[in-house]
């Protein structure tokens, strides 16, 4: 039997995805702040202590350790709650919070975990608990890339993460090695042996634009990876907006756009 709350869902759109989760009586489903966008009436919201599992083993202690070790994956104590209290089945929907996709897990059927960048979390059943994962090497914390600590998505039930890009996944065979982009790298399960690797050459390091270390994972397990992180996504709007540059097509730039007429 489950411990988790069983719920069902669909995913809409292409770029902007939302998810939209169907409550039975009862059912509630977990989610970060920010990440909520709409739900039926008869729905509930509540703010939870801790990681979001139903479990109250250790009291207010082992609430209070889960909810200090989200703070070191840079989320609040806190987590939103959202419970059908009516009757019939009842809709709540949350929104992906840059372009890409929604990623559906059952985590029953990945041996009850899932490792993953600690920004990707979006949604999930009651009973998921999302807290740190610990790295057996001191580099792997250290140099994790986009997601410095690794988050982990542990329980039985379904658990939704969003990567931004074209997402796609790779089933590694035992020994079989993937080397990543730590910003490309959106999470694996946990049965893929995970080290950081330092880019070798000093011509790598200052002209790659590569960064200095990627991932290196070991099979045998599935690997989730993305075309465009969020950091990498950030960059780039940055230096459009900080940047004096011409517009493109046009020897007077931004002066030939106010000139331009419409030419018909």
């Amino acid at each position: 039997m489950k411990s988790s709350h069983e719920i069902d869902y669909e995913i809409f759109g292409e770029e902007m995805q939302y998810v939209s989760l169907e409550l039975d009586p009862q059912e509630t489903a977990i989610a970060e702040a920010g990440s909520f966008m709409m739900m039926d009436e008869g729905v509930e919201m509540a703010t939870i202590f801790g990681d979001g599992s139903q479990s109250g083993q250790g009291g207010f202690l082992g609430k209070l350790m889960s909810a200090g070790k989200r703070i070191l994956t840079g989320e609040s104590l806190f987590m939103t709650a959202y419970t059908n209290m009516s009757h019939g089945k009842k809709k709540v929907s949350f929104a992906s919070p840059y372009p890409g996709k929604i990623i559906p897990l059952d985590l029953s059927t990945f041996g009850g975990k899932v490792i993953c960048q600690k920004d990707a979390f979006l949604c999930a059943a009651k009973g998921v608990s999302v807290g740190i994962e610990f790295q057996r090497r001191l580099g792997t914390g250290l140099f994790g890339g986009e997601g410095f600590i690794m988050q982990k998505l542990e329980g039985d039930g379904m658990s939704f993460v969003h990567a931004g890009g074209h997402v796609f996944h790779k089933d590694l065979q035992t020994g079989e090695r993937l080397r990543v982009d730590t910003g490309c790298l959106v999470g694996f399960t946990q049965s893929i042996r995970y080290d950081i690797e330092m880019v070798r050459g000093i011509r790598n390091k200052i002209f790659g634009g590569e960064g200095f270390f990627f991932a290196t994972l070991t099979g045998p397990g599935r690997v989730w990876i993305q075309t465009l992180p969020v950091s990498r996504l950030a960059s780039r709007i940055l230096s459009f907006a900080t940047t004096n540059r011409k517009e493109e097509g046009s020897i007077l730039g931004g002066l030939g756009n106010l000139l331009d007429g419409d030419g018909r």
